[in-house]
């Protein structure tokens, strides 16, 4: 391959048009800070490219946006077409270019994996597909399904589910309970030998097959056996086997007598993005299937994004079937079909069924496309009415022309023991966790509420005007620090008297942020906002009303969280550091070694032994305290 680009500084489009080659290859587009706007292939880059820059001839207001941007362009040539295809996929995803159709994919697909290399093999749950001597099934759309069903055969089978490497560890350790409930033959032990666990093997193979009819014979033969033998125990289980066999099996409504493997393909589009749905038909059975979202789609393109997405997705997916059944007939059909072909180790066919019974799939498909968009259209409306809704409503009942980034403060103690506060964030209506902050007061001793949150917030601001300075000095952008971005309302878990003490705070920094206080009544709930020396009341039934409770209540659980887990280690701390010889680094080593003080308290002399930092003498010195001492209550290390 061949690449060529020039420095922007110097770019000439007109002079660097005329050097274009008629050469198959990728052309990417690049703005006046050098990023990516477009990645494209060419089975000419001298036209295609060159296309661009002609008149407007009905492109439409999305390619010519993205042409008045472009500062400059570069190449690479290729020896074919298809290599270039491949290297526009690998371009796209890697650098996701604004105005390129995008496939919205983080899935990975489960697999159920036999391991035949094996002498003894194992049913496994998989993400990936590899080449090796194991046999793989799928992919299936639900990791749970997998789940299930490995576990369904392994009961089923009663095949092992260990890591032993068989037969090298046979007779090494006991049977694990697996055998003892009667999931497992043991090879571990030999008491099974190879012959007759790959007869079991062969039966989860013709499960996992989709021969269902001949399991639950056999299933339903033994059932009666065992209730004839008088073994109610062992009929019930083989019963709840059957039953789930059964329900396996009746789960594969749409099959296809042809039983071949496919995937059936449709879309749905509105103004700014599409729904394309997926089918996926293994051995003529519709095992699953799945939705993907494409962005940044042009309007009245139906095919073009029906290709950009076959192309995105069966570059990542590691199953490729036989027959993909399409809505439209796509633009480049017959180099699609080489490559996937290529990739596959055989034949792909690309086809629009225009009657009977695969048409009617491939409209099912469209179907199903149109409905997941509207739905998720509805439940995005009622996720913005919670959170930026409910955003807007509180800004519009202060009187703020825009909320974006709310922060609320908590402070915790009992008695004045350990104080604490927390600092929770949400931006658009929802919780913001990684800004989340907690503070372990320094400066205050008693339970003095207002004391602690003027040292929770002035360290709070405080932090943020220095990282602020330093990033500034560094010249890094200020988003980059935790605590540069100050809200946009400050939420205090109390009325006049928390406001007061956080606007004395506000005007000692010089910093200018409007601040509200959640009222409470006399059951602690809340009742209104304090807002500018007034109490304002709120609609308990509207979403504004439920934000403010939710940030409430999990500045609240923030703050206590944080106070019990420094209690508990606290409490821990005193009752260990009472016994001779246990300094800080003999009581880590005991946390870690011990899940509770009960723990600590009923272990043997052996068991300390075994902690590295321990000596025969301190180990004995645990051993006399406790036997000294009573604990009625178990804590939690």
């Amino acid at each position: 391959m061949e690449k060529r680009q020039r420095d922007m500084t110097m770019f000439n489009f007109e002079e660097e048009l005329k050097k274009l080659p008629n050469k198959p290859g990728v052309y990417i587009m690049r703005d006046d800070k050098d990023v990516i706007l477009y990645v494209g292939k060419a089975v000419n880059l001298h036209s295609r490219v060159r296309s661009y820059f002609r008149e407007n001839i009905g492109r439409g207001p999305a390619i010519d946006k993205m042409v008045s941007l472009i500062a400059r362009f570069e190449y690479i040539v290729t020896d074919s077409e298809l290599e270039a295809l491949v290297l526009e996929n690998n371009l796209i995803k890697e650098h996701s270019p604004k105005y390129n159709t995008l496939l919205k994919d983080d899935k990975t697909y489960p697999y159920i994996k036999v391991t035949l290399g094996e002498e003894f093999p194992r049913i496994l749950f998989s993400r990936s597909m590899k080449k090796d001597k194991s046999k793989y099934f799928g992919p299936y759309t639900s990791a749970a399904a997998v789940k299930d069903t490995i576990e369904l055969l392994n009961k089923l089978y009663q095949l092992r589910t260990c890591n032993r490497s068989l037969p090298r560890d046979i007779g090494v350790e006991r049977p694990c309970l697996n055998y003892h409930i009667k999931q497992c033959l043991a090879p571990c032990q030999g008491y099974v030998d190879k012959e007759q666990y790959r007869r079991q093997v062969a039966g989860a193979l013709e499960f996992l097959n989709g021969n269902y009819n001949l399991i639950l014979k056999d299933l339903e033969e033994k059932m009666k056996e065992a209730a004839k033998q008088l073994e109610f125990e062992e009929a019930a289980r083989i019963r709840d086997l059957y039953n789930s066999v059964k329900q396996v099996s009746q789960k594969q409504k749409i099959t296809d007598s042809a039983g071949e493997d496919k995937d059936v393909i449709a879309l749905y589009q509105d103004e700014t993005e599409a729904v394309v749905q997926v089918f996926f038909v293994r051995d003529g059975k519709l095992i699953g299937r799945e939705h993907y979202y494409m962005t940044n789609v042009s309007e009245n393109n139906k095919p073009g994004i029906l290709q950009d997405f076959v192309k995105q997705f069966y570059a990542g997916t590691p199953f490729i079937p036989r027959e993909l059944m399409l809505q439209y007939e796509v633009e480049d059909r017959e180099l699609i079909e080489k490559w996937l072909g290529e990739r596959r180790g055989g034949r792909v066919y690309l086809r629009v069924p225009k009657i009977g019974f695969k048409e009617k799939l491939v409209e099912l498909a469209a179907q199903n496309a149109k409905l997941i968009l509207s739905q998720d259209r509805e439940k995005l409306k009622r996720e913005e009415g919670r959170t930026i809704g409910a955003v807007k409503e509180i800004a519009g009942l202060l009187g703020i022309g825009h909320i974006d980034r709310m922060e609320a403060f908590d402070i915790s103690n009992i008695n004045g023991f350990e104080n604490v506060g927390s600092m929770v964030v949400y931006e658009k209506g929802k919780p913001k966790r990684s800004d989340y902050r907690k503070f372990r007061i320094k400066s205050v001793s008693g339970p003095d509420d207002y004391a602690c949150m003027r040292e929770v917030l002035t360290r709070r601001f405080l932090h943020g005007m220095e990282e602020s300075k330093e990033l500034k000095e560094r010249q890094i952008d200020e988003e980059c620090g935790s605590f540069t971005r100050f809200p946009d309302l400050l939420l205090m878990d109390g009325g006049r008297g928390q406001v007061n003490i956080a606007l004395s705070v506000l005007e000692e920094l010089c910093i200018d942020i409007p601040v509200c206080g959640m009222v409470k009544d006399d059951n602690h709930r809340t009742r209104g906002l304090y807002f500018r020396n007034v109490e304002l009341p709120i609609d308990t039934r509207s979403e504004g009303f439920k934000l403010i409770t939710r940030i409430q209540d999990e500045a609240h659980r923030f703050a206590i969280e944080y106070h019990r887990s420094l209690r508990s280690k606290s409490q821990v701390k005193s009752v260990l550091d009472d016994i001779p010889g246990v300094g800080p680094a003999r009581r880590k080593a005991l946390m870690r070694r011990f899940k509770s003080l009960e723990e600590i308290k009923n272990a043997t002399m052996e068991q300390l032994l075994e902690i590295p930092e321990m000596n025969e003498r301190t180990a004995q010195e645990i051993v006399a305290f406790f036997s000294r001492q009573s604990l009625p209550n178990t804590q939690s290390l």
